[in-house]
């Protein structure tokens, strides 16, 4: 059985670069929630939520500048780190074929996997995989149960 989410997760991605996260992330039906543009010495933070009938998915962006490899963690790697290494983010979705065609549309470069039937554990749904202008790996999918109580 198919039920929503209810998570705390507060996800906080950081970047170099917020107008190129707005261009991408718009094109997945993101809007801006809020912007703290950064300054030349201060990194920024934005917010940025998409809404469907299953629920709201709220991103969280740090630096929007050079800045950002300065933040305490972050800074002892090199700068060219793909982002987002080693972790997919999981966005479940209500009408996954429309937005799938809004992405083979706007953003079809980056598309790595496209849209798939699967089945596992006694479930079917469909998903596609994207990747953002920063390395990100995004899977966008129909809502399963993913063993919630």
């Amino acid at each position: 059985m198919k039920k929503n989410i209810t998570n705390n997760l507060i996800l906080e991605l950081h970047i170099p670069n917020f107008e190129l996260a707005k261009d991408f992330y718009k094109n997945l039906g993101f809007e801006i929630n809020l912007e703290d543009k950064p300054s030349d010495n201060e990194v920024g933070y934005m917010t940025m939520t998409r809404e469907d009938s299953i629920g709201k998915t709220m991103l969280n962006f740090y630096g929007g500048n050079a800045k950002v490899s300065d933040q305490s963690f972050f800074k002892q790697f090199p700068k060219e780190t793909a982002r987002g290494y080693g972790v997919g983010i999981t966005i479940p979705v209500d009408n996954i074929e429309t937005l799938y065609s809004k992405a083979q549309t706007t953003i079809s470069n980056n598309i790595v996997r496209e849209l798939k039937e699967i089945t596992d554990q006694n479930q079917t749904w469909k998903d596609f995989r994207v990747t953002d202008p920063f390395g990100f790996y995004l899977r966008f999918t129909e809502l399963i149960d993913w063993g919630q109580k």
